[in-house]
Parts: structure tokens; C-alpha cells; sequence
């Protein structure tokens, strides 16, 4: 038998019973610039001091690359919550970032008006 807090924070009817800014400490700004396609990785460094359970899962996520944005659907949290989490990560050295790597250059007319088509045709 589980105890009270050994199962996750949700609740079927009611869903999340811990609001997702208080898994920050209701901080809103991490302390690193991360994009949504930031690609973060666990160290192997054991974070020093106490990190809550989402610190934990989200250390997990992180054993291979994974973007900024898998890591918010892994966990079911808003995207700036997420990024202050890895950000404490970070900051511990328990994880390393790199930035997105972009093949192509995403203000390129030409792709962009291949999207515009695609876009048009499912219409």
C-alpha cells in the first residue's frame, strides 16, 4: 500500500492537486536563456542540496539529448515552469545545454512559403 505522498500530485477528476508555479517556488524566470528546442543532458553530477520530486523526474528525462519542450509534455508542466527547473539543474551541474541546431535558416522565404502552401492545401 502507498503512502499519501508516494503517489504523483494528480488527482483523475481534479487533475494537478500542487499548482504548477508552486513547483517553482512561483518563480518565473530561470536563470539561464533557454529556448523551447534548447537541447539539455544529465552530467552525472549528483545535484548538492535538497530538489523536489520534479527536479528528480525531470534529471531523469535528461540521461539522453532531449529538448526543453519533451521534457514540459514529460512532466505535464507549462513551459516556464519547466525552464526554471533545468535551469536549477544547470546552475547545480547536474545538467549541460546546448542550444538548438538549426539546418536551415528558419527566415528563409523560400521555406516559409513551402509552410504557407502546406498550409493552404490542408484548408
Amino acid at each position: 500500500m502507498a503512502a499519501a505522498g508516494d503517489g504523483p500530485w494528480l488527482d483523475d477528476a481534479a487533475g494537478r492537486l500542487v499548482r504548477p508555479f508552486t513547483v517553482s517556488n512561483g518563480r518565473t524566470k530561470p536563470s539561464i536563456a533557454l529556448d523551447l528546442m534548447s537541447q539539455v543532458m544529465s552530467t552525472g553530477a549528483t545535484p548538492l542540496g535538497y530538489l523536489g520530486p520534479e527536479h528528480a523526474q525531470a534529471l531523469d528525462l535528461c540521461r539522453a539529448p532531449v529538448s526543453v519542450a519533451e521534457v514540459a509534455a514529460h512532466l505535464k508542466l507549462p513551459a516556464v515552469v519547466t525552464k526554471v527547473l533545468l535551469s536549477d539543474l544547470v546552475d547545480c551541474g547536474a545538467l549541460t545545454t546546448k542550444p538548438p541546431a538549426f539546418h536551415h535558416n528558419p527566415t528563409d522565404r523560400s521555406l516559409l512559403e513551402a509552410v504557407l502552401d502546406g498550409l493552404r492545401r490542408q484548408l
